[in-house]
């Protein structure tokens, strides 16, 4: 393990950390596995997917319709690793479907996972540095291995489990990454920039050679582009999603 830890902690790209990651859980009965991470979510909520980066190796047909609008949002382990920190069995999913407990919704999720024979696994919710920051990875088990095959697993390398899917998460947290969101125009940055740098819109129009209005409407399409409603807003997205980085006064 150490060796593997080694390795990835020189790593320098996304591509590589995956199929690294990938092959190493795979040793240990996971053979498919799905990531998020946002810098930029709402406490207990789901942020948008054009905001993540997801990585997978689940099956594109798989992916294609778990990803769908109303069904990501609505998967019972996806629901748990937004609000949690550290790692759960997919046993309670299988508790709460015995009790009655699950929604319409939540059994439509769990057709399309039998579907796949995505049946057994756990899933593991990382702590940031940001509140504002959330990544998660859900372990799907090889066919063939049921949850108290996964659950004995875990019971005797869990330990290495944790650390190696937190030592990934931390590598790539801390790489930029884009999204599907339609990145920000040089001027909406540069507008933003002098809003992070405390100029006020008369101030931006003096300094770039622009009106009022224009300065006004170029940050307007940033929030726009960014779907937030507030220019501070617009300003800590930006800067969380690598878009732009806030300077000293003085150093424009």
């Amino acid at each position: 393990m150490l060796d593997h830890l080694e390795q990835l902690l020189v790593a320098d790209d996304i591509g590589t950390i995956w199929n690294m990651h990938c092959a190493q859980m795979a040793n240990y009965g996971f053979d498919r596995l799905i990531y998020g991470f946002t810098r930029f979510s709402a406490t207990q909520n789901l942020t948008s997917l054009e905001d993540m980066l997801i990585l997978s190796n689940h099956h594109p047909d798989y992916l294609q319709s778990f990803l769908a609008v109303g069904t990501f949002s609505e998967a019972p382990m996806v629901k748990w690793a937004v609000g949690s920190v550290g790692a759960c069995s997919w046993r309670v999913v299988a508790e709460r479907a015995a009790a009655g407990l699950l929604t319409e919704a939540e059994k439509k999720v769990l057709e399309l996972n039998r579907r796949f024979n995505v049946q057994a696994g756990y899933s593991i919710g990382f702590a940031d540095t940001s509140a504002r920051a959330k990544g998660a990875i859900g372990l799907c088990a090889k066919p063939g291995l049921d949850q108290d095959a996964v659950d004995a697993i875990w019971d005797q390398h869990g330990r290495d489990l944790r650390v190696l899917n937190t030592v990934m998460h931390m590598k790539m947290s801390a790489l930029p990454f884009s999204t599907t969101r339609r990145p920000l125009t040089a001027r909406q940055r540069e507008v933003l920039e002098w809003v992070g740098d405390g100029k006020t819109s008369a101030d931006i129009a003096q300094i770039l050679g622009l009106n009022i209005a224009t300065v006004e409407k170029h940050l307007r399409l940033a929030r726009e582009a960014l779907e937030v409603e507030t220019t501070a807003q617009a300003l800590l997205k930006a800067s969380m999603q690598k878009q732009l980085f806030i300077t000293s006064p003085g150093q424009h």
